[in-house]
């Protein structure tokens, strides 16, 4: 069975005026392209226009694709992610950000000594859910040596301390580069990047906290929401930025509690939590659904 034709995924946001995705599909169809899936959202307020779209290009003259033709589509993929691209900023007056299926960023999970998020993922990586490369576990224990080996993957321990925080940043940011990784993933690492270290990776780090942003951000949010009596508790996916827990929420999720249930419990309860909204989150933003804009984001269905 022949391998299926890569498409490319275009993310665009701006003004919102009539007739985009009219022009959009136009310019698309013009070009012997067949849309897969489209989809879009206005935000009413701002009067910002959002939208998703996904397509396979056609080769040069439109003509259609032979199974020996499919090494040349990288080529012609190329070609019409940067055709569209001009045509969105020139034309269409809109911010765009461009995927291709054919590429599969590399991915690094960062972890401590909680490993149920982390089982989790490279469980689902296994399966085939991701359309990225996990390359690499990176930790500040060794707790997970052994089980990240099993799973036939490289495990790197970089340990942390308030005097050797920066040399570990720098080993991290040194290993990221070599391996090329264009995604980090923290799977409940107990530390805080720095502001520097999020500049100079320059690539997106999703993080899975323990509850439900806005609320008990920081340390310990389980022993705070069950302090506070809370009926609900919750986990929330988000983008890691210089302040602490407030990046732009791709996802989350909640579950009921009752005064019978102690923080152990709320614990129990919130580790399914985490592996579900960090593990949905991480198969969003490989996909190309999540549009980030100020410090909300728009996911695309």
């Amino acid at each position: 069975m022949s391998a299926a034709p890569a498409t490319l995924i275009a993310l665009l946001h701006g003004p919102d005026q009539p007739g985009l995705v009219a022009r959009a599909a136009g310019w698309i169809f013009e070009r012997g392209g067949n849309i897969l899936h489209a989809d879009q959202h206005r935000d009413r307020e701002a009067g910002i226009f959002f939208q998703r779209v996904e397509w396979e290009p056609a080769f040069a003259g439109g003509a259609p694709a032979t199974a020996g033709e499919q090494l040349m589509r990288p080529v012609n993929l190329v070609a019409a992610e940067a055709e569209f691209e001009q045509f969105a900023r020139d034309t269409l007056r809109m911010n765009v950000r461009i995927l291709s299926s054919a590429d599969r960023p590399r991915v690094a999970i960062f972890v401590s000594k909680a490993d149920h998020c982390f089982h989790d993922l490279v469980l689902r990586w296994k399966a085939g859910d991701y359309a990225g490369d996990l390359v690499a576990v990176i930790s500040n224990h060794t707790d997970l040596a052994d089980a990240v080996r099993g799973y036939g993957l490289a495990f790197h321990h970089i340990p942390i301390a308030a005097a050797t925080k920066q040399d570990a940043e720098d080993r991290q940011l040194a290993l990221l580069r070599d391996l090329k990784v264009e995604l980090v993933v923290l799977a409940r690492y107990m530390q805080v990047l720095s502001a520097e270290f999020l500049q100079r990776f320059g690539y997106p780090v999703i993080n899975i906290h323990h509850s439900f942003l806005p609320a008990f951000a920081g340390g310990r949010p389980y022993h705070q929401a069950h302090a506070r009596g809370v009926k609900l508790i919750g986990a929330t996916a988000h983008y890691a930025t210089r302040d602490l827990d407030e990046g732009p929420i791709i996802h989350q999720d909640v579950a009921q509690v009752t005064h019978r249930h102690g923080v152990e419990d709320l614990v129990r309860k919130g580790r399914d939590l985490e592996k579900l909204v960090l593990a949905q989150a991480v198969q969003w933003h490989l996909e190309g659904r999540v549009l980030v804009y100020g410090n909300k984001t728009v996911v695309f269905d």
